[in-house]
């Protein structure tokens, strides 16, 4: 443990260096958070540190991916040093965000998860609001503030209602009792979780997500795609390990319109001439198999839901990280124009061609035994989803074609920099995001030995 609390707490003292040896240093030391977190954390059981502070085989997997992804982050975001663009402001919003999510994730009690699951917001509305790309940050910030704050308070009230009920807000202690009656289970269970649903993101209340990823810099997006979404996943884990019963009174609609949302999700992506809102959009597609699976309230659900997770965060952060690669070579993002990468250097189209694969679910990848596991969950559970998630996989396989071909192949435009491509740190971060996803399918069971 001191292994890894040492070198996580001595960061705090780097920032006197100078911008680029701190920089280095930062990365160098979330590489080294990942591996220790990965080699000497227990993968079976529980380890209770303090009364607040509580960790088991759930929390250390996406606590180590949130290492990875700060690791990432400087990678991808080394520009901000060579053009001095306020580094050391940025890489301390990045750093409190880390803490604010290990935190959330190692949390003993409700209520600090509800605190620090609110407190996430700051960092990141700063990371959209100082680095944003567009004038029309401001609104993608308005966006993500109301949708989270007004979603987030009838949790707060219903926690009110739990503690009095329950006299604890402890999630390591199982069966709570519902603190209102039967008639009322559906609606209050709706209530709680709605802040996860609208976290995570749900259809229809999304809006937050595409305005938040195009107006976001790429360090924004790899945070929103990688680390932050897994809150609201997170959240509703615990709090249907908890109400197993009333989860299961409500799974049915949230189910079907989790898939009908995917569907649309899928549609909408088909239609995009953004490249950042395109990968946006397949996000949301994604999520709502994730969701579906932690409906089902079965070991096959949660086991698909918790790979997916991981998978998407490196996948979907990855592509995220090229499509700024080609935003840097071009000044532009959309696929009406942006022609001709495979010619200009086909090193990075390999990195397009293996993400877009990871993404669609192509083996050898995490990302296909996670959905294989997931779609046989949720047919189980009902065989009424059989044409929806057909639909699902068809569309897929479409939008990630069409975001793999719109991008490679084509004439050449001729206002392209290709001196912009030729960078080691664009391997580095397309390679660590690729990578993974084929290796983790070996020793899949360290993630799911927490059932």
């Amino acid at each position: 443990m001191l292994g890894i609390l040492l070198p996580f707490t001595a960061l705090l003292f780097r920032f006197f260096l100078p911008s680029k040896t701190l920089w280095n240093s930062l990365t160098l030391s979330f590489i080294w958070l990942t591996v220790a977190s990965f080699i000497l954390f227990p993968y079976s059981g529980e380890l209770y540190i303090s009364n607040y502070c509580y960790i088991d085989s759930l929390s250390i997997v996406i606590i180590i991916l949130t290492f990875a992804i700060t690791a990432l982050i400087f990678i991808a975001r080394q520009k901000t040093i060579i053009a001095s663009n306020q580094p050391k402001i940025f890489i301390a919003s990045v750093f409190a965000l880390t803490i604010i999510l290990v935190e959330a994730y190692s949390a003993s009690h409700l209520l600090n998860f509800y605190i620090f699951f609110e407190a996430s917001l700051i960092p990141t509305l700063i990371l959209i609001l100082c680095w944003g790309l567009q004038p029309e940050r401001l609104q993608a910030g308005t966006y993500l503030m109301l949708y989270m704050i007004v979603a987030s308070l009838p949790l707060l009230f219903s926690l009110l209602i739990i503690i009095y009920k329950n006299s604890h807000l402890d999630l390591y202690l199982p069966y709570w009792k519902p603190p209102v009656s039967t008639s009322l289970t559906s609606i209050w269970w709706l209530i709680t979780i709605l802040p996860f649903l609208v976290k995570t993101p749900i259809y229809s209340v999304h809006l937050w997500l595409p305005k938040a990823h195009v107006e976001a810099p790429v360090a924004g997006s790899i945070i929103l795609a990688g680390i932050l979404l897994k809150l609201g996943r997170y959240g509703l884990f615990r709090l249907s390990i908890n109400f197993p019963s009333t989860t299961y009174i409500v799974s049915p609609y949230i189910i079907a319109l989790r898939l009908w949302g995917a569907c649309i999700a899928r549609l909408l992506c088909l239609r995009q001439t953004d490249l950042k809102a395109l990968i946006a959009y397949s996000s949301i597609s994604h999520i709502g198999l994730v969701t579906a699976g932690i409906m089902t309230q079965t070991q096959w659900g949660w086991s698909g839901a918790l790979l997916l997770i991981i998978a998407h965060g490196l996948a979907s952060s990855g592509l995220f990280a090229i499509a700024n690669i080609v935003y840097e070579t071009a000044h532009r993002r959309n696929l009406i124009i942006l022609k001709g990468m495979i010619r200009l250097f086909p090193a990075i189209t390999i990195w397009w061609f293996l993400l877009s694969a990871r993404n669609l679910g192509a083996p050898p990848s995490l990302n296909i035994l996670a959905e294989t596991i997931l779609i046989t969950s949720t047919i189980s559970f009902s065989y009424f989803t059989t044409p929806l998630l057909i639909i699902i996989v068809i569309f897929t396989t479409a939008y990630c074609l069409l975001l793999y071909s719109s991008t490679q192949y084509g004439p050449l435009r001729s206002y392209i920099n290709p001196w912009n491509l030729l960078r080691h740190r664009h391997i580095t971060i397309a390679a660590f995001h690729t990578l993974p996803l084929g290796a983790l399918i070996i020793k899949r069971e360290l993630l799911t030995l927490w059932f």
